[in-house]
C-alpha cells in the first residue's frame, strides 16, 4: 500500500504526495482540493483514478500561480462526474452534510483554509480524511467535527445531489 493511502483507497494524508506539482507548490503543502475532489469521486465508486484527478484539476489553472483551489473550480471540476450541491454558512453546511452519504467540507483549519472529505459510515458517524497530523483518517460526528474544527463562520460544504 501507498503511503498516505488507506487500504480502501481513499487519500489520507497529502504529506506523501510532494512529487505533484499542484498550482505552481507541492501538493503536500497545496494538495487538499484535488485530494478531496478524488476521495469523494472514489467514495462515489466513479472509476477515476489519483493521478488522473490530480492531472485534470491542475489543468484547470493553465498559470500555476500559487493558491488555494477556489470553491467554484472544485464544483466546476465534479461537475464532469456528476450533480453537486454548494451549501454556504456554518449551520446551513451542517444540516446538508448530515443529509449527505458522501462530502467536501471547506473551512479553516489551524488558520490555513482547507477541504475535508468526509463519507456517512454508519448513522451519525462520518469518516474524515486528510485533516490534519495526527487526523488523516478517523471516525466521529459530524457535530463533533463542526464544533472543533470548524471555528470560523464561513464554513461550506459540497454535497452530492444524486
Amino acid at each position: 500500500m501507498r503511503p498516505g493511502f488507506s487500504a480502501d483507497g481513499y487519500i489520507t494524508d497529502q504529506d506523501h504526495l510532494a512529487e505533484y506539482r499542484y498550482r505552481g507548490m507541492s501538493s503536500d503543502i497545496n494538495g487538499c482540493g484535488w485530494v478531496a475532489a478524488y476521495d469523494l469521486l472514489h467514495a462515489q465508486g466513479v472509476g477515476v483514478d489519483f493521478e488522473t484527478v490530480y492531472r485534470q484539476m491542475n489543468a484547470l489553472f493553465p498559470r500555476q500561480i500559487p493558491g488555494p483551489t477556489p470553491v467554484r473550480k472544485l464544483m466546476d471540476y465534479l461537475a464532469r462526474y456528476g450533480s453537486y450541491r454548494l451549501t454556504v454558512g456554518k449551520k446551513a453546511a451542517l444540516q446538508a452534510a448530515l443529509a449527505a452519504p458522501a462530502g467536501i467540507l471547506r473551512y479553516w483549519e489551524e488558520d490555513v483554509p482547507h477541504f475535508v472529505p468526509f463519507v456517512r459510515m454508519e448513522e451519525g458517524i462520518c469518516r474524515f480524511f486528510n485533516v490534519n497530523d495526527g487526523l488523516e483518517d478517523f471516525t466521529g460526528s459530524l457535530e463533533d467535527f463542526f464544533a472543533g474544527h470548524c471555528k470560523r463562520p464561513l464554513v461550506r460544504v459540497i454535497t452530492p445531489t444524486e
